[in-house]
């Protein structure tokens, strides 16, 4: 990019505040924990083995609290302060909840988090360590009609979205996701990639990507824009798509997901108007073994990513098998979350691990394990299944 980072005493501004001149609030009354500039990673192990040799990965796990939601929190609550709000709150399987929780105790705010039964565990402790109140739900719809009220009644500011058919979390913190797209460009030299793959729900970081790179290619620091896709879960965008349709389907299902935080059975318009913009793909990750999926990339890459992080990867497999995405495109996949996050859930299934009684005992099992690799190390992993 040819705009040089905001200053701050002098010094560039080591945070996405650095971009403070694209966002709805001055540098100086920011809420920060120093979030955004997170690594962007080649990956040409997992890249050769789905055949995307240019497979690049954004790591939002390097968050301060894990997640991408950071980018949305800090711009949120830094808005609700300057507003004047006392209380901020959402509703939230996890990552936003969290997210929010943090960055409303770093700036003397009260939290409000809604959530419900089943909720990944270490999520919910991060919300409650760091002091918000946590109100769970039996029914995820209730949650809603309690931030409305809590609206309506007590001026909460909300950030997530408490109304349906939803349209997308508070605009302000949508701005956040913007920094993602300035970022990128910033990395790879003033470049931009062919492809932007992200796990979406209701699409808040995708319709924010987006805006990003329309905004760089108006100020003419960019000369094109990418390709978007949206690894989603139930298939809402992709039927919409199909159909040329505004109004999203809800999708039924037969089966929950592990992948809690994009489990929704319905998008919203601002990812489907994304995706359009963009010549964009969605695509229905359905029952792909997610934690397989993360087990690879972690063996690959050595990245722990969330499960529904690891959605966004099945995706590119998924277009490469079809030509979509060539072996020539330069490909982002964007991680949202660490591992950490849920990892109550992805260790569901971890084998118990043996204690050894000498030091020949363990050798005798590593050998044994060390052969058992050797014999599965071209086994398949990532495959789609829809």
């Amino acid at each position: 990019m040819a705009e040089a980072p905001s200053q701050e005493g002098g010094k560039a501004i080591s945070s996405l505040w650095r971009y403070a001149h694209r966002l709805p609030c001055p540098a100086r009354l920011a809420v920060s924990f120093g979030e955004g500039l997170t690594p962007l990673l080649p990956a040409p192990r997992l890249g050769t083995r789905i055949g995307v040799p240019q497979l690049l990965i954004k790591d939002e796990g390097r968050n301060p609290t894990w997640s991408h939601k950071d980018r949305f929190s800090s711009v949120a609550v830094s808005v609700a302060r300057v507003q004047g709000a006392r209380v901020v709150a959402t509703a939230s399987s996890g990552n936003a909840g969290a997210s929010l929780a943090a960055y409303a105790a770093r700036a003397g705010l009260t939290c409000v988090t809604a959530t419900f039964a089943g909720a990944a565990g270490p999520m919910l402790a991060q919300i409650h360590k760091t002091g918000a109140i946590v109100v769970p739900f039996a029914s995820k719809t209730d949650r809603w009609k309690f931030l409305a009220e809590g609206v309506e009644r007590l001026g909460w500011f909300a950030t997530s979205p408490y109304r349906a058919p939803v349209v997308g979390s508070h605009p302000a913190g949508i701005e956040g996701y913007k920094t993602l797209a300035f970022e990128l460009v910033e990395q790879m030299h003033g470049q931009v990639p062919d492809w932007c793959v992200l796990p979406v729900c209701y699409g808040d970081a995708l319709a924010g990507l987006w805006r990003g790179f329309l905004e760089l290619q108006e100020e003419r620091s960019i000369d094109r824009l990418p390709r978007l896709v949206a690894a989603e879960v139930h298939g809402s965008l992709s039927a919409a798509l199909a159909g040329d349709q505004d109004c999203l389907p809800d999708v039924k299902t037969c089966s929950d997901t592990v992948a809690v935080s994009i489990g929704a059975t319905r998008s919203a318009y601002q990812a489907l108007n994304a995706l359009r913009q963009s010549d964009g793909v969605a695509v229905p990750i359905g029952d792909c073994d997610l934690i397989a999926c993360q087990e690879q990339l972690s063996l690959d890459e050595g990245l722990f990513a969330e499960l529904a992080s690891v959605a966004p990867f099945a995706a590119i497999e998924f277009l490469r098998t079809r030509n979509v995405i060539t072996q020539r495109d330069r490909v982002v996949a964007i991680v949202t979350a660490s591992g950490l996050k849920d990892i109550d859930r992805s260790m569901c299934r971890a084998p118990e691990q043996p204690t050894f009684s000498s030091v020949a005992e363990a050798w005798s099992h590593i050998s044994a394990e060390t052969r058992l690799h050797l014999r599965s190390a071209q086994e398949p992993v990532f495959t789609t299944r829809h």
